[in-house]
């Protein structure tokens, strides 16, 4: 087995498409940002990734099968262009994966005509977070121009560290394949599954991309999720969050 395989179903043909990524991380911002514009476009399954990089792992189906851990590929065919779309269930595990995997999908998006790359994960910040900004990083100054109105926040210090990750790594290597990238990542405690800072970053993304995508639904996911944690004993006017995660922990932002 080669150490990244991409299985292609089929291979569409995309009018001007644009890539987005949706993969697990910080809390899991990636991930419910991409499933929930898988669900909410048409999208046609296309192609999975498999690959080394992976843990050693299969999940069971409802009919007792089994299958691989992977990242899936998915395309829709949009109005004005069309839209690419990556989710799964892990990033690579090691640097060098991460790397290999990226090399891999880059490879296959030029070979599709894409031009733009647009990666979404969250930014952690160990704490509660009630209105969470959305961080940005791109390729080129005209993009963070276009963002300014949207309040996206681009700094130097902010996030500390770097961007480590598959969003990172899209962002910073597609230039060498043609293309420009932007990094959106909603501010986010880190320690549960964060619709709160998905929403934030999608109330971005897809007025930007004008996508065809009803965010009501995860507006009052959002807006539940608060209350709910308003309501829980590490809310903070009570002085009680829960123990904050390492500063390891803290600096992958993905």
């Amino acid at each position: 087995m080669e150490e990244v395989v991409i299985k292609l179903s089929k291979k569409p043909k995309l009018k001007n498409p644009i890539f987005l990524e949706g993969l697990p991380g910080i809390g899991s911002v990636g991930k419910i940002s991409g499933e929930y514009i898988k669900n909410s476009l048409k999208v046609v399954k296309f192609g999975t990734i498999i690959s080394k990089h992976f843990p050693p792992q299969v999940f069971l189906r409802e009919d007792g099968t089994v299958r691989l851990v992977d990242n899936e590929l998915f395309y829709y065919k949009g109005k004005e262009r069309d839209v690419l779309l990556l989710v799964g269930d892990y990033q690579g595990l090691t640097p060098e994966g991460q790397y290999e995997i990226t090399d891999k999908l880059l490879g296959l998006l030029k070979g599709f005509g894409v031009k733009e790359i647009y990666t979404v994960g969250g930014y952690g910040v160990g704490r509660f977070v009630e209105k969470p900004r959305v961080f940005g990083a791109a390729t080129n100054s005209k993009i963070v121009e276009k963002l300014k109105k949207y309040n996206v926040v681009f700094s130097r210090e902010e996030p500390g560290g770097g961007i480590v990750g598959t969003i990172g790594l899209l962002v910073g290597l597609c230039t060498d394949y043609g293309m420009d990238g932007l990094c959106l990542m909603g501010e986010t405690p880190g320690f549960y599954d964060d619709p709160i800072a998905a929403y934030s970053v999608l109330s971005v993304l897809v007025p930007y991309l004008n996508l065809d995508v009803n965010l009501e639904p995860l507006k009052k996911l959002s807006e539940d999720t608060l209350e709910r944690l308003k309501q829980m004993p590490f809310e903070p006017r009570q002085g009680r969050e829960p123990p904050l995660p390492t500063s390891e922990d803290l600096s992958y932002i993905g």
